[in-house]
């Protein structure tokens, strides 16, 4: 079979397809026959060597998101069988358990079953997107009806989720990007506000659409030595969640209190079976009311393409999902 590994942390070029012999699950374990790769920003920043848990080098596999089918089960798993069609991820153990290749042998505990009548592309749109929206926004930041919400890197796959996953709480979503570009796709995915940061002052703009109050949480992915102005942005006790970053660098500590500093982590849910079942039923409920709209930017073709989907991942002009497809 055709796995992807690479050997040092780099640029999307030290990514490479490999062959090597399918493996039996172990214990606790099933393998998936790969139909879609969700190509997400924590697969890149442990590409690059950035993330705060390190490859194993040498043959380190990559990925944390893919829908399949069950190709084979290993020892003591239940609630599956050959057949099945299901999402696996978020991946905690991407050096062992990646899933970026043909099969890909994950924990059962880190696979729920696929959304009933949705086909395996939106499927793979949608789960680490709004799993990571709907887990950051309601469960840790406590997104209720009636807030301000600000959402940095609004475009990207986690960003449009998190307009869907505002609305659907009945808050008031305000979008931040830095391209003018993309204001209209952001008011047209659901942006009550959109906050362009190459030409205007967050924290200016988002008190003048409170009142001067602030948002009552800030959901941000970009952290960083801009931090402090994105924090800023926050109403007095207001919370903010950060949940990724866009670079090698630290973040600032923000100096104007009182606000509440979360950080989550997805990969927290995915050892939680009761937590995974829990948001699933979530997003099939918003799928079926049509509430949650997941949208793809761009679909790449089989394994050889990941280099260009990582260079694409990394340009940062993606407005919406990055995916590869495999097989028919």
């Amino acid at each position: 079979m055709r796995v992807i590994t690479f050997d040092q942390p780099g640029g999307p070029e030290v990514l490479h397809v490999t062959e090597t012999d399918p493996a039996e699950p172990g214990p606790g374990e099933v393998r998936l026959r790969v139909e879609y790769l969700g190509i997400n920003r924590p697969d890149a920043l442990f590409r690059a060597g950035l993330y705060p848990v390190r490859p194993t080098l040498p043959w380190s596999r990559l990925g944390i998101e893919a829908v399949g089918v069950v190709d084979a089960i290993g020892a003591g798993v239940t609630g599956f069988a050959p057949g099945d069609r299901v999402v696996a991820g978020p991946i905690a153990q991407q050096s062992r358990h990646g899933v970026y290749g043909e099969l890909a042998i994950v924990p059962a505990a880190e696979v729920v079953p696929a959304f009933d009548g949705v086909s395996a592309e939106t499927t793979a749109a949608v789960w680490m997107a709004y799993f990571t929206a709907f887990g950051g926004l309601v469960e840790t930041g406590g997104l209720r009806a009636g807030d301000h919400v600000v959402v940095t890197a609004a475009t990207g796959g986690v960003g449009l989720a998190a307009l869907d996953v505002a609305n659907q709480a009945g808050a008031v979503a305000i979008a931040v990007t830095r391209s003018a570009g993309k204001r209209d796709r952001l008011l047209a995915a659901g942006a009550a506000h959109v906050v362009v940061t190459s030409d205007e002052d967050l924290e200016a703009e988002v008190r003048k659409v409170t009142g001067g109050r602030g948002a009552e949480v800030v959901f941000d992915s970009v952290g960083g030595p801009r931090f402090p102005d994105t924090a800023a942005a926050a109403a007095d006790n207001g919370t903010v969640v950060a949940y990724g970053w866009y670079g090698a660098e630290p973040a600032a500590l923000p100096t104007r209190w009182p606000v509440k500093i979360l950080g989550h982590n997805g990969f927290a849910y995915s050892t939680d079976p009761a937590a995974l079942s829990r948001i699933r039923e979530h997003l099939a409920r918003g799928l079926a009311a049509g509430a949650f709209r997941p949208r793809i930017d761009r679909v790449f073709e089989g394994l050889d393409q990941v280099t260009d989907a990582h260079r694409y991942l990394d340009s940062g002009h993606q407005v919406g999902k990055v995916l590869i497809k495999l097989g028919n």
